[in-house]
């Protein structure tokens, strides 16, 4: 085991060749975990979040984040001279990321078949809207298309409501974590091969594959899932309920936990209520349950709520929003967040990792790059002089850190 404190990707390069978010969420992911991830990007404006609201001094706020512990390199992969720079990477990389349009990296000559020839090991993960394949695999797909056909969304908001995605770009962010468990599997498989692997990860099946209860009840019933609001797909209570002054979650679901719930609402009489006796019955009559509690808890403030249950032994918590979170005294304790230095912006506060481990901690080390900032040091790192250099960067082949967009 590794016990000198080093992230337990060290030594681990990564290529990323990745827009927006699925494909630089898994690099971050693999760079938190130590690896040297170096992201390409084209000179002209690099990596589009870069230019997204809200900027901080020019610098686009969810990059400087999203882009954590990586290195950049502006690199035109459309000029022979790009794509030969991108080769010499390869060479001395582990792992491809890429989230363009399946094609894309192949029409450049820079596909999987053709990268593996000068890199036998290198484990290239491919993420798309729908994967490399089949009859949706050419078109363009975002992330609220994804929650649209994996069913997702037929799932969310509230009874009779009109269609809701989930708040954060789940597919996206799910498929990326596919994508960074499967390049981890593909370095560890390669221990025994010598050799690397083609990996191939899609929105859509991310979103599928988190439908396990609705599965499990269309499979067995033939039912088909609709949209519980904030309710449990088969437990009951087990959802939001409005208190005098905001709102709460309460999950109330296994026989110790009923009891006191009950006692702590001075609701003994459904105790005895047949319709209650377990959560399968309590989720079957959930029409005639849930105003029941609703009208007790709707009379106290939240926080009456929360000691009450809490001393219960009864699972619960605020429905906080995001000021209220990313100032939240329980993440602040396990020091979850953490402030990464930039070249420009000085200390940007930073999502901690959820990763925590004994013996190789994850990474912490600096906020996103400058667009092209590590330009000149990778080129020299592969072999270019720096005569030669000079001459790439200034026919724009490679760009030098660039001038933050105005804003």
């Amino acid at each position: 085991m590794n016990r000198d404190g080093r992230a337990p990707l060290s030594g681990i390069r990564v290529l990323e060749v990745g827009n927006y978010m699925a494909g630089p969420f898994c690099g971050m992911q693999l760079a938190d975990l130590g690896a040297d991830v170096i992201k390409v990007e084209p000179p002209d404006g690099g990596d589009q979040v870069r230019s997204m609201a809200p900027l901080l001094d020019g610098e686009g706020s969810a990059f400087v984040r999203l882009n954590r512990n990586k290195r950049s390199i502006a690199l035109n992969l459309k000029s022979a001279e790009g794509k030969e720079v991108f080769r010499k990477l390869v060479k001395t990389a582990d792992v491809v990321v890429e989230n363009l349009r399946p094609g894309t990296m192949v029409d450049l000559g820079l596909g999987y078949e053709a990268l593996r020839q000068l890199n036998p090991g290198l484990v290239y993960v491919a993420a798309s809207g729908w994967g490399q394949d089949g009859p949706l695999s050419a078109q363009p797909g975002l992330d609220i298309m994804a929650q649209a056909r994996s069913g997702l969304m037929s799932i969310t908001g509230t009874p009779g409501g009109d269609p809701v995605k989930v708040g954060v770009p789940v597919t996206d962010l799910v498929c990326a974590l596919y994508g960074a468990l499967a390049a981890v599997s593909a370095l560890y498989a390669r221990k025994e091969t010598g050799l690397g692997q083609f990996i191939d990860v899609s929105l859509l099946e991310a979103g599928v594959s988190l439908a396990i209860w609705e599965a499990g009840k269309f499979f067995a019933t033939g039912e088909i899932p609709h949209p519980l609001g904030s309710a449990h797909q088969s437990n009951a209570p087990y959802q939001a309920f409005r208190s005098a002054d905001g709102w709460l979650t309460i999950g109330a679901t296994t026989p110790p936990n009923w009891n006191a719930f009950c006692r702590a609402l001075g609701l003994e009489r459904l105790l005895d209520d047949p319709r209650y006796t377990d959560t399968s019955l309590r989720f079957r009559h959930r029409d005639t349950l849930i105003p029941v509690i609703a009208d007790v808890i709707v009379k106290k403030p939240t926080a009456h709520w929360l000691g009450l249950l809490e001393r219960a032994g009864v699972p619960c918590a605020p429905i906080e929003h995001f000021d209220e979170v990313f100032t939240d005294r329980h993440l602040n304790a396990r020091s979850y967040f953490w402030d990464a230095p930039h070249p420009t912006l000085g200390s940007v506060r930073q999502l901690g990792s959820p990763m925590r481990f004994s013996e190789t901690p994850v990474r912490r080390q600096k906020a996103g790059p400058l667009l092209g900032e590590d330009s000149a040091a990778l080129l020299a790192e592969v072999g270019y002089a720096p005569a030669e250099i000079e001459a790439l960067l200034a026919r724009r082949i490679a760009a030098g850190p660039a001038q933050p967009v105005s804003g």
